[in-house]
């Protein structure tokens, strides 16, 4: 495979991309184009990626044979199902197909081929008129996404000037972040940056004053490629 179609493969490497990183790339329709923060294939890939889609911009119907999971950054992400503002999440399972499009652009983050075979679900969440909890320490609020075979997916929201405890990820952890500033031990991430550790992985987060809002996924560093093998 050339670089672009093994891209931040190494599972056991500790990335992080800033928002001054990004380099998009025309995909294969007009005026939709992407960033890729990791990939193995070509076209058919196991990948995560930033989407931009211009106004008018749409994609032809086309299957998902290992899932395609979506969250909405900004602007209105549209198909068939419906019609997605900012702040949308989105499930597709494996075997499903849509022809997505955007009447006046839209960003979204998307991670493609990355479901268990048994994972079924399809799921539409709007996260800002969603119920949040508490969490483990003062100053966090927890929106849950989804849970599977041990791989869990939320979205947490930091107050200013809030500490977690030093911990460890077993599966690894990715953290995309939406809003703020997100800092740990190794360095400060603004909105837009995107983060994956692997497993065993330790770090102690902590926000500063403008306080953060963070997509987290955990549990799932290296399981693509593991789960690719359990298809027919």
């Amino acid at each position: 495979m050339s670089d672009i179609h093994r891209l931040r493969a190494d599972w056991q490497q500790r990335e992080v991309i800033l928002p001054q990183d990004y380099q998009f790339i025309p995909s294969p329709e007009a005026q939709v184009e992407r960033m890729m923060l990791d990939r193995v294939g070509a076209e058919q890939a196991i990948a995560t990626s930033i989407v931009r889609y211009a106004p008018g911009s749409r994609f032809p119907v086309h299957e998902h044979g290992r899932g395609e999971e979506i969250l909405v950054l900004e602007g209105d992400f549209c198909d068939e199902s419906g019609e997605y503002p900012a702040g949308s999440y989105l499930r597709n399972p494996p075997g499903s197909h849509h022809a997505p499009y955007s009447l006046h652009g839209a960003t979204i983050f998307v991670k493609l081929r990355q479901f268990h075979p048994e994972d079924r679900s399809d799921m539409r969440i709007n996260t800002r008129a969603a119920n949040w909890y508490p969490g483990l320490v003062s100053g966090l609020s927890v929106l849950p996404l989804h849970e599977f075979d041990g791989v869990n997916t939320a979205l947490v929201r930091w107050a200013p000037d809030t500490r977690f405890n030093l911990h460890t990820h077993p599966g690894g952890e990715e953290i995309l972040v939406l809003e703020g500033v997100f800092h740990d031990e190794h360095g400060s991430y603004p909105a837009g940056s995107w983060l994956r550790s692997p497993r065993w992985s330790r770090h102690q987060p902590f926000t500063g004053k403008e306080g953060a809002l963070i997509y987290v996924k955990t549990g799932h560093v290296g399981l693509a490629e593991d789960y690719a093998a359990l298809y027919p």
